[in-house]
């Protein structure tokens, strides 16, 4: 059977940390070359992306493979052909599949039929190639072990709060999250992280930024969300990061944002393009994070 990357949860601590290290490698050069020689892609996009697309693309052609880019609007998806054929006929011509989409199950329905790797380049519930990016941020910075790195999550408790709940789980770090009343993470995956590590909820941003090293946000409305921006607005309201919050934070604190950004709304452009910011480096590393990734999991398949 095929190794698909659905959540963070699909790789143990020992991968993670090794991915990590590996990515780091081929950053900096140290490896590379064709490891993915004549391995190909089909990435299939129902949401658009600047960083997913570039990254995997951009990928597997410094690896040496070639990546296939799929959308509604170029593929019989589009028209109703189900995620099974989709599926089936794509196993047939390619390695691996990546997949940017709205539902989980949809993601998770593509795995089931597929005979190759599927990877999960977002949904609406998780965002797990984002977080291998944030962590390889954070071990540039900190170093490899991350358990002494508390982590504060400001506002809506989506995908990305649900992967970052994910990390601290897996690799034992403190996560703090603010969120405004009716907009937590998902109770179970806060209840079954717990096991592993910290996970504190609060509706105080300033508790959980006191002390913190990473302090990171998101948009407030995310893309699908656009009808509720103004009542989202309204109920961020109190949970900006601004340079006052930030001074909360412990002195070698960073700042993180899964980009793109709305400068003055969830970040102001003081933070995020302040001194303590690594956002384009943390960008950056979406690239060398999924080749470690793309290595694991289509080197394997051969």
């Amino acid at each position: 059977m095929p190794r698909h990357f659905l959540t963070l949860r699909d790789l143990d601590s020992s991968e993670l940390r090794e991915l990590l290290v590996r990515a780091r490698r081929l950053k900096s050069g140290e490896e590379g070359g064709p490891i993915l020689a004549d391995r190909t892609l089909a990435m299939i996009f129902r949401k658009s992306s600047t960083r997913t697309r570039v990254s995997f693309e951009v990928g597997m052609v410094q690896l040496g493979g070639h990546a296939v880019f799929l959308s509604d609007a170029t593929s019989q998806m589009g028209r109703g052909e189900s995620i099974h054929d989709t599926a089936r006929v794509l196993s047939g011509y390619v390695d691996g599949i990546m997949i940017r989409t709205f539902e989980q199950a949809e993601v998770e329905e593509l795995a089931r039929h597929a005979t190759v790797p599927v990877i999960n380049g977002l949904t609406d519930q998780v965002h797990p190639c984002q977080l291998l990016a944030d962590l390889q941020t954070m071990t540039e910075e900190f170093g490899d072990d991350l358990s002494d790195c508390p982590v504060a999550w400001i506002g809506d408790g989506n995908n990305m709060a649900h992967s970052w709940i994910n990390a601290a789980a897996m690799l034992g770090f403190e996560m703090r999250l603010a969120c405004p009343e009716g907009y937590d993470p998902d109770p179970a995956l806060v209840e079954a992280a717990r096991g592993s590590t910290s996970v504190v909820l609060t509706r105080d941003p300033a508790e959980a930024v006191a002390g913190a090293r990473v302090v990171t946000t998101d948009v407030w409305a995310s893309m699908g969300q656009e009808e509720e921006a103004r009542v989202r607005a309204a109920a961020f309201e109190g949970y900006r990061v601004d340079d006052e919050l930030m001074s909360l934070a412990a002195d070698d604190a960073i700042f993180l944002h899964c980009l793109p950004a709305h400068r003055g709304e969830e970040v102001t452009a003081e933070v995020i393009d302040g001194p303590r910011s690594r956002v384009f480096e943390e960008a950056e590393n979406r690239l060398h994070a999924q080749k470690a990734l793309m290595v694991l999991l289509l080197d394997r398949a051969r």
